[in-house]
């Protein structure tokens, strides 16, 4: 007979056993990424009400040249390494500025999603075929000890999306320092940082009318059901957000509309639910400069410039190691 050990063969058997069984239940909204969670993604971010990626795509459209600049290496050339790559949609903006101003450079997407990782590479074979890209698949911590390896010459380590506020204060400060551990002093780190803002916007932002973000939570249910051997009804739960101003701290959550059991054949394990019991599936943290000041202090590096939007809803920093 199978024993635990050997039923949680991979990170995402394992991460859903623990969250499943604990109280109260969580799972990590890192595995809402699949094919059709890519797809519902993608339709999240040309929403209206999600505010975040146009904002970001203003930044960067309209400090190109800046941001450009302040990445170049005349000397050595340099490699720009993005955790979380996606589509690439906003990436591209500052890739086509590099590569026509003679930048010599190796762009190497890194994203937790093969599907993503595959389509943004075969989008700038055809877009950019200039352009050198290593592309690789994994999670954020586990490339983190290989970056170290990326010492030869100048790095910038870019992270949009506002993709740390999906860690806590905590885990954000231990992400960091890793980050910075595997920087030299002529390194940057360029991270998008979404701000506090009227809590409506916010709450909009991640609950939006046409359910696109519920059925993107809710894909989690849906990747158990194919891949774990799980047959939760899905429909049986409701997407919850809550959005707390004083701790800048949005959160998401899967709540059972009545009492019910479900199983999961592959990991040998049944979930119960009370009516009304939640599924805890991501946080979207929001920051000002005074926090984002204090991660860095935490973390060993320091603000060496930031960006904004005309609305003042997003700002991106640029990091150098202390």
């Amino acid at each position: 007979m199978a024993t635990t050990a050997t039923l949680l063969d991979t990170p995402f058997k394992k991460e859903v056993f623990e969250g499943l069984s604990a109280f109260p239940k969580y799972l990590s909204s890192k595995y809402f990424y699949d094919k059709k969670g890519d797809k519902l993604f993608q339709d999240i971010m040309a929403m209206p009400e999600y505010y975040l990626t146009g904002c970001e795509f203003q930044i960067l459209s309209s400090h190109t040249e800046t941001i450009g600049e302040l990445f170049r290496d005349r000397e050595n050339g340099l490699d720009l390494i993005e955790l979380g790559a996606g589509d690439g949609k906003k990436t591209k903006v500052l890739l086509k500025y590099m590569a026509d101003h003679n930048f010599n450079f190796v762009y190497k997407p890194i994203d937790i999603s093969e599907n993503a990782v595959e389509m943004l590479s075969e989008n700038l074979a055809t877009e950019m075929p200039a352009l050198t890209v290593d592309a690789e698949v994994g999670e954020y911590f586990e490339v983190l000890e290989r970056l170290k390896g990326f010492n030869k010459r100048k790095k910038v380590i870019m992270v949009l999306g506002s993709n740390i506020g999906n860690l806590k204060h905590p885990k954000a400060i231990e992400f960091l320092t890793k980050l910075k551990d595997a920087m030299l002093p002529d390194d940057l780190l360029f991270m998008g940082f979404d701000q506090k803002k009227n809590p409506q916007t916010i709450l909009d932002a991640y609950n939006d009318e046409a359910g696109i973000t519920a059925a993107f939570n809710k894909n989690i249910l849906t990747r158990i059901n194919r891949e774990l051997g799980g047959n939760f009804d899905v429909d049986k739960f409701e997407h919850w957000e809550a959005y707390n101003p004083e701790t800048g701290t949005a959160k998401s959550f899967l709540v059972a509309t009545e009492a019910m059991q479900a199983s999961i054949e592959k990991l040998g394990l049944t979930v119960n639910f009370e009516q009304w019991e939640t599924i805890h599936t991501e946080i979207s943290q929001k920051y000002d400069d005074k926090i984002v000041q204090w991660l860095a202090e935490q973390s060993g590096l320091e603000i060496e410039t930031s960006f904004t939007d005309e609305k003042g809803y997003y700002k991106n920093y640029a990091f150098r190691k202390v």
